[in-house]
């Protein structure tokens, strides 16, 4: 006769078999991402993603990772996991839109104290809604269930994102000119940037909670602060069926001072007119609340705008027109311009 014992593990604080049922219960959210392509469902060691040669002639893989930063702890205090997972995706996937990619399929990383099913479930609901969004498949990921590093039900996530795209078909910024247009598409808030000076500001500062309701952002705080970020994949993805656009900026973490210059030519120079785009309530807000200087906002938030796009000046009206056709908020906010050899400025903000 056997004697059934305790897990020792289980005691250790992981439990294997809680985290195959957690794996046998998201089978059907994680299938209902599925594109064409996709050649074997989670749970095996690794996924299959088959390439369609008919419609690349020379095909490039892209790949990035990120994460949500602290914003996860606003998902706590607001006991809402079922948007975190959004974010987690747009913050890989509009990443490599930019550079003209088709977002393929998508991994996740997710890593807790000790698994609590329900909320797990929560997390990986929102990243397929995410997924759903960029028409991207989610096909894997890791659970790891480590109470030595993580306390209770502390969690981390990040990211991971195969794209493809021509080779001819990179957007990298080289084609950028002086005189071209920048159009600016409007995030949906904060995104998923900057959360620790947020945290700071509204929490340590300033003493509200995520329950208080505030008069100027018309709700709480916290669902202020949980608006998901917007995913800008199938909308770049149209208007590049039809217009030619010469470089792209994914607006994150550095917001317009650090990023703008990552794609721009030698001897070119940004401006951007801050008046040309409503400012959500919340950048205001924070500004006031925290006394932030404007040159910082702008360093540390999209202030309003998740993605530019630099296009010849000629279309920019009508890549705008066609950004709007397919539901973003599209305004041309600056030009590009010559930049003097002696000029340490790559991005002027002006009124």
């Amino acid at each position: 006769m056997t004697e059934t014992h305790p897990s020792r593990y289980s005691e250790a604080g992981v439990d294997i078999d809680k985290g195959n049922a957690f794996v046998k219960g998201i089978k059907e959210i994680v299938a209902s991402t599925h594109q064409t392509g996709v050649l074997n469902d989670i749970g095996g060691f690794s996924a299959h993603y088959a390439i369609d040669l008919n419609k690349y002639r020379q095909p490039v893989l892209v790949t990035s990772t990120d994460g949500v930063g602290t914003k996860l702890a606003i998902a706590h205090l607001c006991n809402k996991h079922n948007t975190i997972g959004i974010d987690l995706v747009a913050m890989c996937v509009n990443d490599i839109i930019v550079g003209g990619a088709t977002p393929l399929c998508f991994l996740d990383y997710f890593a807790i104290g000790r698994l609590d099913v329900a909320m797990a479930t929560e997390v990986v609901k929102g990243i397929a809604e995410g997924c759903r969004q960029a028409k991207c498949s989610l096909v894997g990921g890791e659970t790891a269930e480590m109470p030595g590093l993580y306390r209770g039900n502390d969690y981390d996530l990040a990211g991971f994102v195969t794209g493809i795209v021509d080779r001819d078909s990179i957007i990298d910024g080289s084609d950028i000119r002086v005189g071209n247009a920048i159009i600016g598409l409007a995030s949906s808030g904060l995104h998923s940037n900057g959360y620790s000076l947020v945290r700071k500001i509204c929490f340590d500062e300033v003493g509200l909670t995520v329950d208080h309701y505030l008069e100027e952002l018309g709700c709480t705080l916290g669902e202020e602060l949980l608006k998901p970020t917007r995913i800008y994949v199938q909308s770049v993805l149209k208007v590049l069926r039809n217009y030619k656009i010469n470089g792209m900026v994914h607006n994150t973490g550095g917001g317009f001072i650090d990023n703008v210059p990552r794609i721009l030519p030698p001897g070119c120079k940004a401006v951007i007119h801050t008046t040309r785009w409503p400012q959500p309530p919340i950048f205001t807000f924070l500004a006031e609340k925290g006394n932030v200087p404007v040159a910082e906002m702008y360093r540390t938030f999209n202030m309003g705008i998740g993605l530019m796009a630099m296009v010849d000046e000629s279309q920019a009206t009508d890549i705008c027109h066609h950004f709007n056709a397919v539901g973003e908020q599209a305004f041309i906010i600056g030009e590009i311009v010559q930049r003097d050899p002696n000029e340490t400025i790559d991005v002027d903000l002006v009124d």
